[in-house]
Protein backbone atom coordinates (compact mmCIF):
# COMPACT_ATOMS: atom_id res chain seq x y z
CA UNK A 1 0.00 0.00 0.00
CA UNK A 2 1.08 3.57 -0.68
CA UNK A 3 0.69 5.90 2.32
CA UNK A 4 0.89 9.10 0.31
CA UNK A 5 -0.46 11.48 2.97
CA UNK A 6 2.02 10.29 5.56
CA UNK A 7 4.85 10.54 3.05
CA UNK A 8 3.83 14.02 1.91
CA UNK A 9 3.46 15.39 5.42
CA UNK A 10 6.64 13.86 6.80
CA UNK A 11 8.92 14.99 3.97
CA UNK A 12 7.63 18.58 3.82
CA UNK A 13 7.70 18.90 7.61
CA UNK A 14 11.14 17.28 7.89
CA UNK A 15 9.96 14.34 10.01
CA UNK A 16 11.53 10.86 9.98
CA UNK A 17 10.23 8.34 7.46
CA UNK A 18 7.52 5.96 8.65
CA UNK A 19 9.33 2.64 8.41
CA UNK A 20 7.49 -0.67 8.12
CA UNK A 21 10.32 -2.47 9.92
CA UNK A 22 8.81 -5.88 9.31
CA UNK A 23 6.29 -7.73 7.18
CA UNK A 24 2.52 -7.49 6.83
CA UNK A 25 0.42 -10.66 6.82
CA UNK A 26 -3.14 -10.61 5.52
CA UNK A 27 -4.94 -13.60 7.01
CA UNK A 28 -8.33 -14.70 5.69
CA UNK A 29 -9.51 -16.37 8.89
CA UNK A 30 -12.79 -17.40 7.27
CA UNK A 31 -14.41 -17.56 3.86
CA UNK A 32 -17.83 -17.01 5.40
CA UNK A 33 -19.50 -13.68 4.69
CA UNK A 34 -22.92 -12.06 4.92
CA UNK A 35 -22.39 -10.13 1.67
CA UNK A 36 -21.70 -11.10 -1.95
CA UNK A 37 -19.43 -8.35 -3.29
CA UNK A 38 -18.72 -8.12 -7.00
CA UNK A 39 -14.96 -7.74 -6.57
CA UNK A 40 -14.39 -10.35 -3.83
CA UNK A 41 -11.10 -12.19 -4.46
CA UNK A 42 -12.05 -15.09 -2.16
CA UNK A 43 -15.61 -15.56 -3.49
CA UNK A 44 -16.88 -15.65 0.08
CA UNK A 45 -20.45 -16.53 1.07
CA UNK A 46 -22.51 -17.57 4.10
CA UNK A 47 -22.31 -21.28 3.27
CA UNK A 48 -18.55 -21.49 3.85
CA UNK A 49 -17.34 -23.69 6.72
CA UNK A 50 -14.23 -22.72 8.70
CA UNK A 51 -11.22 -24.96 8.18
CA UNK A 52 -8.84 -23.14 10.51
CA UNK A 53 -9.25 -24.11 14.17
CA UNK A 54 -8.52 -21.67 16.98
CA UNK A 55 -5.61 -23.79 18.14
CA UNK A 56 -4.04 -23.99 14.68
CA UNK A 57 -4.18 -20.22 14.40
CA UNK A 58 -2.75 -19.65 17.89
CA UNK A 59 0.06 -22.14 17.19
CA UNK A 60 0.97 -20.32 13.97
CA UNK A 61 1.01 -16.75 15.32
CA UNK A 62 4.37 -17.08 17.18
CA UNK A 63 5.92 -18.40 13.97
CA UNK A 64 4.70 -15.32 12.10
CA UNK A 65 6.29 -13.14 14.76
CA UNK A 66 9.56 -15.11 14.66
CA UNK A 67 9.75 -14.57 10.89
CA UNK A 68 9.39 -10.81 10.97
CA UNK A 69 5.63 -10.30 10.73
CA UNK A 70 4.83 -7.11 12.66
CA UNK A 71 1.35 -6.36 11.30
CA UNK A 72 -1.57 -8.73 10.85
CA UNK A 73 -4.67 -7.76 8.87
CA UNK A 74 -7.73 -9.75 9.91
CA UNK A 75 -9.64 -10.43 6.71
CA UNK A 76 -12.07 -12.91 5.21
CA UNK A 77 -14.85 -13.34 4.26
CA UNK A 78 -16.11 -11.36 7.22
CA UNK A 79 -13.74 -11.95 10.16
CA UNK A 80 -16.36 -10.94 12.75
CA UNK A 81 -18.32 -14.10 11.90
CA UNK A 82 -15.72 -16.06 13.90
CA UNK A 83 -16.51 -16.45 17.60
CA UNK A 84 -12.79 -16.60 18.49
CA UNK A 85 -11.68 -13.46 16.65
CA UNK A 86 -11.08 -11.47 19.85
CA UNK A 87 -9.04 -14.30 21.39
CA UNK A 88 -6.87 -14.41 18.26
CA UNK A 89 -6.34 -10.64 18.30
CA UNK A 90 -5.50 -10.63 22.02
CA UNK A 91 -2.90 -13.32 21.38
CA UNK A 92 -1.39 -11.07 18.70
CA UNK A 93 -1.24 -8.23 21.21
CA UNK A 94 0.68 -10.44 23.66
CA UNK A 95 3.16 -11.21 20.86
CA UNK A 96 3.54 -7.55 19.94
CA UNK A 97 1.84 -7.92 16.55
CA UNK A 98 -0.19 -4.89 15.45
CA UNK A 99 -3.72 -5.87 14.39
CA UNK A 100 -5.91 -4.36 11.66
CA UNK A 101 -9.52 -5.45 11.24
CA UNK A 102 -10.98 -5.36 7.72
CA UNK A 103 -14.76 -5.59 8.01
CA UNK A 104 -17.99 -4.67 6.24
CA UNK A 105 -19.25 -3.31 9.58
CA UNK A 106 -22.58 -5.12 9.60
CA UNK A 107 -21.73 -6.99 12.80
CA UNK A 108 -20.56 -3.86 14.63
CA UNK A 109 -23.11 -2.95 17.31
CA UNK A 110 -23.25 -0.90 20.51
CA UNK A 111 -22.82 -4.16 22.40
CA UNK A 112 -19.39 -4.89 20.90
CA UNK A 113 -18.08 -1.50 19.69
CA UNK A 114 -15.84 -0.82 22.69
CA UNK A 115 -14.52 -4.37 22.63
CA UNK A 116 -13.58 -4.01 18.95
CA UNK A 117 -11.82 -0.71 19.61
CA UNK A 118 -9.98 -2.11 22.65
CA UNK A 119 -8.94 -5.24 20.74
CA UNK A 120 -7.75 -3.91 17.38
CA UNK A 121 -5.23 -1.21 16.57
CA UNK A 122 -7.17 -0.12 13.49
CA UNK A 123 -10.53 -0.90 11.88
CA UNK A 124 -11.19 -0.43 8.15
CA UNK A 125 -14.84 -0.52 7.04
CA UNK A 126 -15.77 -0.97 3.38
CA UNK A 127 -17.84 1.81 1.79
CA UNK A 128 -18.08 1.62 -2.00
CA UNK A 129 -19.99 4.75 -2.89
CA UNK A 130 -23.40 6.29 -2.28
CA UNK A 131 -26.24 4.17 -0.89
CA UNK A 132 -27.54 2.89 -4.23
CA UNK A 133 -24.08 2.14 -5.64
CA UNK A 134 -22.75 0.56 -2.45
CA UNK A 135 -25.78 -1.68 -1.94
CA UNK A 136 -25.67 -2.93 -5.54
CA UNK A 137 -21.91 -3.50 -5.37
CA UNK A 138 -22.11 -5.30 -2.03
CA UNK A 139 -25.17 -7.34 -2.96
CA UNK A 140 -27.42 -6.34 -0.04
CA UNK A 141 -30.01 -3.59 0.19
CA UNK A 142 -29.49 -1.52 3.33
CA UNK A 143 -25.82 -2.44 3.71
CA UNK A 144 -24.66 1.17 3.16
CA UNK A 145 -26.74 2.47 6.06
CA UNK A 146 -25.60 -0.37 8.31
CA UNK A 147 -21.92 0.10 7.43
CA UNK A 148 -22.07 3.87 7.95
CA UNK A 149 -23.75 3.36 11.31
CA UNK A 150 -20.76 1.22 12.25
CA UNK A 151 -18.30 3.91 11.09
CA UNK A 152 -20.08 6.64 13.04
CA UNK A 153 -20.51 4.46 16.13
CA UNK A 154 -16.83 3.53 16.33
CA UNK A 155 -15.68 7.07 15.57
CA UNK A 156 -17.96 8.43 18.31
CA UNK A 157 -15.44 7.10 20.84
CA UNK A 158 -12.87 9.60 19.46
CA UNK A 159 -10.05 7.09 19.17
CA UNK A 160 -9.17 7.92 15.51
CA UNK A 161 -8.84 4.21 14.83
CA UNK A 162 -11.43 3.88 12.09
CA UNK A 163 -11.24 4.46 8.35
CA UNK A 164 -13.18 3.61 5.21
CA UNK A 165 -12.09 1.38 2.34
CA UNK A 166 -13.23 2.01 -1.23
CA UNK A 167 -12.58 -0.10 -4.35
CA UNK A 168 -12.27 1.72 -7.67
CA UNK A 169 -14.23 0.09 -10.50
CA UNK A 170 -16.43 1.32 -13.33
CA UNK A 171 -19.40 0.74 -11.00
CA UNK A 172 -17.98 2.97 -8.26
CA UNK A 173 -15.88 5.43 -10.33
CA UNK A 174 -18.46 8.23 -10.36
CA UNK A 175 -18.73 8.08 -6.57
CA UNK A 176 -15.05 8.73 -5.85
CA UNK A 177 -15.73 12.38 -4.98
CA UNK A 178 -18.64 11.26 -2.78
CA UNK A 179 -16.26 9.14 -0.68
CA UNK A 180 -14.13 12.15 0.18
CA UNK A 181 -17.20 14.26 0.88
CA UNK A 182 -18.33 11.49 3.22
CA UNK A 183 -14.97 11.47 5.02
CA UNK A 184 -15.07 15.24 5.42
CA UNK A 185 -18.69 15.34 6.62
CA UNK A 186 -18.30 12.47 9.10
CA UNK A 187 -14.76 13.38 10.22
CA UNK A 188 -13.38 10.02 9.15
CA UNK A 189 -9.62 10.07 9.75
CA UNK A 190 -8.51 7.70 6.98
CA UNK A 191 -9.55 6.86 3.40
CA UNK A 192 -8.09 3.78 1.71
CA UNK A 193 -8.61 3.59 -2.07
CA UNK A 194 -8.05 0.12 -3.55
CA UNK A 195 -7.54 -0.52 -7.25
CA UNK A 196 -9.10 -3.70 -8.65
CA UNK A 197 -6.93 -6.81 -8.88
CA UNK A 198 -7.96 -9.60 -11.26
CA UNK A 199 -8.68 -12.44 -8.86
CA UNK A 200 -11.78 -14.18 -7.50
CA UNK A 201 -14.90 -12.28 -8.51
CA UNK A 202 -12.58 -9.44 -9.56
CA UNK A 203 -11.34 -11.76 -12.33
CA UNK A 204 -14.86 -12.92 -13.19
CA UNK A 205 -15.88 -9.28 -13.50
CA UNK A 206 -12.80 -8.03 -15.32
CA UNK A 207 -15.02 -5.86 -17.50
CA UNK A 208 -15.69 -3.60 -14.51
CA UNK A 209 -12.07 -2.38 -14.29
CA UNK A 210 -11.32 1.23 -15.20
CA UNK A 211 -9.92 2.32 -18.53
CA UNK A 212 -6.46 3.88 -18.33
CA UNK A 213 -7.99 7.30 -18.98
CA UNK A 214 -10.42 6.85 -16.10
CA UNK A 215 -7.64 5.63 -13.83
CA UNK A 216 -5.40 8.63 -14.55
CA UNK A 217 -8.31 10.98 -13.85
CA UNK A 218 -9.18 9.15 -10.63
CA UNK A 219 -5.61 9.04 -9.35
CA UNK A 220 -5.09 12.72 -10.11
CA UNK A 221 -8.24 13.49 -8.11
CA UNK A 222 -6.98 11.40 -5.17
CA UNK A 223 -3.56 13.04 -5.25
CA UNK A 224 -5.05 16.52 -5.45
CA UNK A 225 -7.11 15.69 -2.36
CA UNK A 226 -3.97 14.66 -0.50
CA UNK A 227 -2.25 17.93 -1.34
CA UNK A 228 -5.40 19.87 -0.42
CA UNK A 229 -5.61 18.18 2.99
CA UNK A 230 -1.92 18.82 3.59
CA UNK A 231 -2.14 22.49 2.67
CA UNK A 232 -5.31 23.09 4.70
CA UNK A 233 -4.06 20.89 7.56
CA UNK A 234 -7.15 18.71 7.30
CA UNK A 235 -6.45 15.58 9.33
CA UNK A 236 -7.58 12.94 6.83
CA UNK A 237 -5.01 10.37 5.77
CA UNK A 238 -5.16 8.97 2.23
CA UNK A 239 -3.73 5.59 1.27
CA UNK A 240 -3.95 3.81 -2.07
CA UNK A 241 -3.54 0.08 -2.61
CA UNK A 242 -2.75 -2.39 -5.41
CA UNK A 243 -1.43 0.28 -7.78
CA UNK A 244 2.14 1.16 -6.88
CA UNK A 245 2.39 3.35 -9.98
CA UNK A 246 0.37 5.94 -8.06
CA UNK A 247 3.64 6.78 -6.30
CA UNK A 248 5.25 7.92 -9.55
CA UNK A 249 2.40 10.23 -10.49
CA UNK A 250 2.51 11.49 -6.90
CA UNK A 251 6.26 12.12 -7.20
CA UNK A 252 5.81 14.21 -10.34
CA UNK A 253 3.16 16.37 -8.65
CA UNK A 254 5.25 16.64 -5.50
CA UNK A 255 8.40 17.96 -7.19
CA UNK A 256 6.35 20.59 -9.03
CA UNK A 257 5.03 21.87 -5.70
CA UNK A 258 8.07 21.26 -3.49
CA UNK A 259 11.18 21.14 -5.73
CA UNK A 260 13.43 21.77 -2.72
CA UNK A 261 12.49 18.34 -1.37
CA UNK A 262 12.99 16.41 -4.63
CA UNK A 263 15.97 14.33 -3.52
CA UNK A 264 14.51 13.45 -0.14
CA UNK A 265 11.21 12.33 -1.64
CA UNK A 266 12.94 10.27 -4.33
CA UNK A 267 15.04 8.47 -1.72
CA UNK A 268 12.04 7.72 0.46
CA UNK A 269 10.11 6.30 -2.48
CA UNK A 270 13.04 4.06 -3.42
CA UNK A 271 13.36 2.93 0.20
CA UNK A 272 9.62 2.14 0.22
CA UNK A 273 10.22 -0.03 -2.83
CA UNK A 274 6.77 -0.47 -4.37
CA UNK A 275 5.03 -3.82 -4.70
CA UNK A 276 6.13 -6.01 -1.80
CA UNK A 277 4.27 -9.28 -2.47
CA UNK A 278 6.47 -12.14 -1.25
CA UNK A 279 8.96 -9.69 0.22
CA UNK A 280 7.24 -7.71 2.97
CA UNK A 281 3.73 -8.95 2.31
CA UNK A 282 2.15 -12.39 2.57
CA UNK A 283 -1.28 -13.95 2.71
CA UNK A 284 -2.68 -16.98 4.50
CA UNK A 285 -6.09 -17.99 3.19
CA UNK A 286 -8.95 -19.74 4.97
CA UNK A 287 -7.56 -23.16 3.95
CA UNK A 288 -4.10 -22.46 5.39
CA UNK A 289 -2.50 -21.82 2.01
CA UNK A 290 0.35 -19.30 2.03
CA UNK A 291 0.63 -16.92 -0.93
CA UNK A 292 2.74 -13.83 -1.70
CA UNK A 293 -0.43 -11.71 -1.64
CA UNK A 294 -4.18 -12.41 -1.39
CA UNK A 295 -4.66 -12.28 -5.18
CA UNK A 296 -1.69 -14.40 -6.19
CA UNK A 297 -2.38 -17.24 -8.66
CA UNK A 298 0.09 -19.65 -7.04
CA UNK A 299 0.46 -21.16 -3.55
CA UNK A 300 3.91 -21.33 -1.95
CA UNK A 301 2.99 -23.61 0.98
CA UNK A 302 0.38 -24.63 3.51
CA UNK A 303 0.57 -24.30 7.29
CA UNK A 304 -1.24 -27.64 7.80
CA UNK A 305 1.58 -29.69 6.30
CA UNK A 306 4.60 -27.35 6.50
CA UNK A 307 6.19 -25.21 9.16
CA UNK A 308 5.65 -21.54 8.38
CA UNK A 309 9.34 -20.83 9.05
CA UNK A 310 10.29 -23.24 6.26
CA UNK A 311 7.78 -21.72 3.84
CA UNK A 312 8.76 -18.09 4.42
CA UNK A 313 12.39 -18.13 5.57
CA UNK A 314 14.29 -21.41 5.68
CA UNK A 315 13.48 -22.96 2.29
CA UNK A 316 11.66 -20.37 0.17
CA UNK A 317 10.51 -21.53 -3.25
CA UNK A 318 12.23 -20.33 -6.42
CA UNK A 319 9.16 -18.19 -7.09
CA UNK A 320 9.49 -16.49 -3.72
CA UNK A 321 13.18 -15.88 -4.29
CA UNK A 322 12.46 -14.22 -7.64
CA UNK A 323 9.77 -12.02 -6.08
CA UNK A 324 12.33 -10.82 -3.52
CA UNK A 325 14.73 -9.49 -6.14
CA UNK A 326 14.45 -5.71 -6.09
CA UNK A 327 13.82 -4.27 -8.53
CA UNK A 328 12.24 -7.31 -10.16
CA UNK A 329 13.39 -8.54 -13.54
CA UNK A 330 10.36 -7.84 -15.75
CA UNK A 331 9.50 -7.59 -19.43
CA UNK A 332 7.39 -5.19 -21.48
CA UNK A 333 7.56 -1.51 -20.70
CA UNK A 334 8.79 -2.31 -17.17
CA UNK A 335 12.11 -3.52 -18.58
CA UNK A 336 13.39 -0.03 -19.39
CA UNK A 337 11.25 2.05 -17.04
CA UNK A 338 13.15 4.75 -15.17
CA UNK A 339 11.01 4.25 -12.07
CA UNK A 340 11.12 0.48 -11.61
CA UNK A 341 13.05 0.89 -8.35
CA UNK A 342 10.05 2.80 -6.99
CA UNK A 343 6.99 0.80 -8.11
CA UNK A 344 8.74 -2.59 -8.55
CA UNK A 345 6.50 -3.41 -11.50
CA UNK A 346 3.12 -3.43 -9.78
CA UNK A 347 0.86 -6.48 -9.55
CA UNK A 348 2.13 -9.90 -10.67
CA UNK A 349 -1.42 -11.22 -10.29
CA UNK A 350 -2.77 -8.83 -12.92
CA UNK A 351 0.14 -9.62 -15.23
CA UNK A 352 -0.58 -13.35 -14.99
CA UNK A 353 -4.35 -12.92 -15.39
CA UNK A 354 -3.95 -11.02 -18.68
CA UNK A 355 -0.71 -12.32 -20.20
CA UNK A 356 -0.31 -15.73 -18.54
CA UNK A 357 3.16 -14.57 -17.51
CA UNK A 358 4.13 -13.56 -13.95
CA UNK A 359 7.02 -11.39 -15.06
CA UNK A 360 5.19 -9.34 -17.68
CA UNK A 361 4.28 -5.69 -17.18
CA UNK A 362 1.25 -4.86 -15.05
CA UNK A 363 -1.55 -4.39 -17.64
CA UNK A 364 -3.19 -1.73 -15.47
CA UNK A 365 -0.14 0.53 -15.49
CA UNK A 366 -1.29 3.90 -16.80
CA UNK A 367 2.16 5.45 -17.19
CA UNK A 368 3.55 6.20 -20.62
CA UNK A 369 6.37 3.91 -21.79
CA UNK A 370 9.83 5.22 -20.94
CA UNK A 371 8.43 7.76 -18.46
Amino acid sequence: MFRLSNLLNSVVEGKPARSLDGSIAIWNFTNRCNLSCLHCYSKADLKAVDTLTTQKILDTLPKLKANGVKFLIFSGGEPLTRHDIYEIAQHCKLLGIVTYLSTNGLYVKKSNAEKILDTFNYIGISIDGSQKVHDAFRGLEGSFIASMKAVDLLNSYNQTKVGIRFTLTKDTYNDLAFIFELAEKHNIPKVYISHLVYSGRGLDNLIMDLTKEQRIKAVNFILDKAFEYHETKRDIEIVTGNMEMDSILFYKKFIDKYPQHTNEMKQRLVDWGGNSAGRKLLNIDSEGNVKPDPFFPFIIGNIFNQDFSDIWTNTPTELLQKLRIHPRVLSGKCENCNHLTICNGGSRSRAYAIYGELWAEDPSCYLEEGV
